[in-house]
């Protein structure tokens, strides 16, 4: 999972239940204790779990990345080992699949990596066969022997103060900042950096860390919030070279602390490093499974998982295990339906593995008509943690408001299902089932399910679905915290089968749903979707309560349009997730109508929570000393008002990113008349709210709605004037 920025809006409850009937207010439990459901008929739920195998799933796991191993240099003709080990299953499976390959590049790769102790003592204190990551990647070959200078943290000061010319210096601080400065401004010829990664937790696991080299592959692609780079006018004149990297290696916090005695005890020790690396050329590998519907034009749902985290970088939890859970589906649902144990889906089922991001969004990019017909995405990034060793939650990562969705609740209802279902209640302490839907695996932990219903966060393959020019609403699967996220302790003794067979069934029922529903179903899932609005509107709400709590005198007014919003913003989404189920209607005429009568309930319990907030803003004026406060829009805000903003064809004519060609013609002396970074959230949650049907103003309500940081009025037409420029937006 790469590291990105949050959109955020409601975080629901830990464990939450979904009201049986539509009522203003928040459920932060279970209230029902006797009762369970699913969307799915129980029969078909329990063919789901029970053919769902933890253990055939780690088993994937540990043929993958049982250990940190050196990726050696035959394997990067390909196919890569991952790739071999996907297909081969696949095949046995008999589920029909193919290899894709997209160019790659060239990466970094570490052959030889030994660093000696030579003087007063002979040890060896590192070394790549002992531990992968010992050696940082961007490592040049080298054969130096040289005295070590300890420079503390590594800042500026200690590394001025160490005289560290010509030698190698050791830091318990960053391995790459303290390598810019001791070797490519002050002559040290290189680092040993003493992990302070989670020290207290795990004294022997060390980051994945770089000086310099990329461990991953290509990851092209947005992957997160932020709008697309203003380009220069002209070519900017080409950078001076960056020097060359030296090279580094990593010390657990155990190992390196005995070092770093001796060196604050002002001992003389000197060194010997010896690195060999070289640069390999790779292709991007994706592999595409498909379960074939009934009906090839009734759309299809899409599994993603990066099999890549790296070229050169691997991970048991990030991400072999979201490629095993995937693949896990991909049997559970073939043998099931192949076995006539669930009826043969309309709707086609494809799953898709490659390179995180950058792999994933090649392949959506050379698919548009495929990407065109399918109605969701599922993505696996990190499933497989045990949970209590990881102190972890299993996270759903819900769409944004601007790709609001139907995948979101139907996914919550089986996160809820398994939830509530997998944890003994007081209740039902005298019953003989005090674990009420127990889904555990034969040899995996037997504890509860924790689980949270979290907002939109990017940094996985998710994001090159919900990219505005493919508009495929993407959820994200995830477990955290991890405690060995990124380290060289993410191996396959922090799964757990109990885990996996619970994230399969999930994924797999929640998949199943989308591609057999019908009219009835349909009707279910928007049901489900108008309960959790209001348990989601409850939570606006008393948001909306607060702000106004914290308010003054002279920031009442303010505070009350905040709340409003918060309530505004809700009804909207809610509202536009209703409206998707009718991709999946054959009668719309029926489903449409009650649709329509959900989203007047929807609207009725809005209208109920802003006049609950009127009402405690009066209450808070006179509590403050103040007169009760009153909205009148600007002229500028009445202007948003009037404003539909709608897409034109460019935006998706070219697919994944096609649009940004259009963006980038626009010149910089329009985009300097119309500045927009400062008043904006991000750009592109904007783009995706620009759907015909809301005006600027209440986009404006959907942007705050998830986030800390509001957004101005004049920002977002300054935006979207640039988007009219590029003639992507008109109005």
């Amino acid at each position: 999972m790469k590291k990105r920025i949050i959109i955020g809006w409601t975080v629901l409850a830990l464990i939450g239940g979904a009201a049986l009937v539509l009522f203003p207010g928040g459920a932060s439990a279970q209230y029902t204790p006797w009762l369970y459901w699913t969307l799915l008929p129980k029969e078909h739920m329990d063919e789901i779990v029970g053919e769902a195998s933890g253990e055939t799933a780690l088993d994937t796991i540990i043929d993958i990345n049982g250990y940190n191993r050196d990726r050696l240099s035959d394997e990067y003709a390909g196919p890569f080992v991952e790739t071999q080990i996907v297909l081969k299953r696949l095949k046995q499976y008999g589920i029909q699949a193919e290899l894709v390959k997209f160019p790659g590049g060239e990466i970094w790769d570490g052959v030889k990596g030994e660093l000696w102790e030579m003087k007063p003592k002979h040890q060896k204190l590192a070394s790549m066969l002992d531990m992968v990551p010992m050696l940082a990647s961007g490592s040049q070959p080298t054969d130096v022997t040289a005295e070590l200078a300890w420079v503390g943290r590594g800042t500026p000061a200690e590394i001025d103060a160490a005289k560290v010319e010509g030698k190698i210096v050791v830091t318990e601080g960053s391995i790459g900042q303290v390598h810019n400065y001791a070797c490519q401004q002050k002559g040290a010829l290189g680092v040993i950096a003493i992990s302070q990664s989670r020290p207290y937790l795990d004294p022997l696991q060390m980051p994945w860390a770089s000086i310099g080299g990329q461990r991953g592959g290509q990851r092209g692609g947005p992957g997160g919030q932020g709008g697309p780079p203003a380009q220069p006018a002209t070519p900017p004149a080409a950078p001076a070279p960056a020097p060359k990297p030296k090279f580094g290696f990593q010390l657990p916090i155990r190992e390196g602390d005995f070092l770093k005695q001796r060196l604050m005890a002002n001992e003389k020790i000197t060194g010997h490093a010896i690195v060999d690396s070289r640069q390999e050329k790779y292709n991007n590998e994706d592999i595409v499974a498909v379960i074939p519907g009934t009906d090839p034009a009734a759309g299809e749902i899409i599994f993603s998982a990066h099999l890549f985290e790296g070229i050169t970088k691997f991970g048991a939890n990030d991400n072999t295990s979201g490629s095993a859970a995937i693949l896990e589906v991909a049997r559970v649902l073939n043998t099931l339906i192949g076995e006539g144990r669930l009826p043969k889906p309309k709707r086609t089922i494809r799953f898709l593995w490659g390179p995180e991001i950058g792999g994933t969004g090649m392949w959506i990019k050379a698919n548009k008509p495929i990407m065109d017909k399918t109605l969701a995405n599922i993505n696996m990034d990190m499933v497989g943690e045990w949970l209590s060793k990881n102190q972890g939650f299993t996270c759903l990562m819900r769409t944004t408001f601007g790709n609001a969705h139907y995948i979101n609740d139907v996914m919550e209802n089986y996160y809820r299902y398994v939830g509530e279902g997998n944890r003994e209640r007081i209740q039902n302490r005298s019953d003989a089932y005090k674990v009420p839907l127990r889904v555990v695996a034969p040899f995996g932990a037997d504890e509860p399910f924790w689980y949270s219903i979290e907002t939109h966060y990017g940094a996985s393959d998710h994001e090159d679905f919900n990219d505005w020019g493919v508009r495929v609403p993407g959820i994200m699967m995830i477990v955290w915290p991890d405690r060995w996220y990124h380290t060289s302790g993410d191996l396959p003794d922090k799964s757990d089968p109990t885990q996996l067979k619970r994230v399969v069934a999930i994924g797999a029922a929640g998949a199943y749903t989308v591609a057999n529903a019908d009219d009835n179903m349909a009707v279910k899932i928007a049901g489900e979707i108008a309960s959790n609005a209001a348990r989601r509107l409850g939570h606006s709400l008393v948001v909306g309560l607060e702000v106004l709590n914290r308010g003054t005198d002279k920031t009442l007014l303010d505070a009350y349009k905040e709340a409003r919003g918060y309530v505004e913003g809700g009804v909207l989404t809610e509202k536009d997730t209703l409206d998707t189920v009718l991709q999946l209607a054959v009668d719309k005429a029926v489903v449409g109508a009650y649709v329509a009568q959900l989203k007047k309930s929807v609207d009725a319990v809005g209208a109920a929570h802003l006049g609950t907030l009127q009402a405690h803003m009066e209450v808070t004026a006179k509590r403050l000393g103040t007169k009760p406060v009153k909205i009148e829009l600007t002229e500028l805000e009445r202007k948003a008002a009037k404003i539909v903003p709608r897409t034109t064809a460019k935006v998706m004519a070219e697919g994944y990113q096609g649009y940004r060609k259009y963006l980038d013609g626009v010149s910089q002396e329009d985009k300097a008349k119309y500045p927009y970074a400062a008043e904006l959230f991000t750009t592109n949650e904007l783009q995706l709210l620009v759907n015909g049907k809301h005006t600027v103003l209440e986009i404006k309500s959907l942007l705050d709605a998830q986030s800390q940081r509001k957004s101005t009025v004049q920002g977002i037409l300054n935006y979207l004037t640039i988007l009219k420029l590029a003639g992507l937006v008109e109005y």
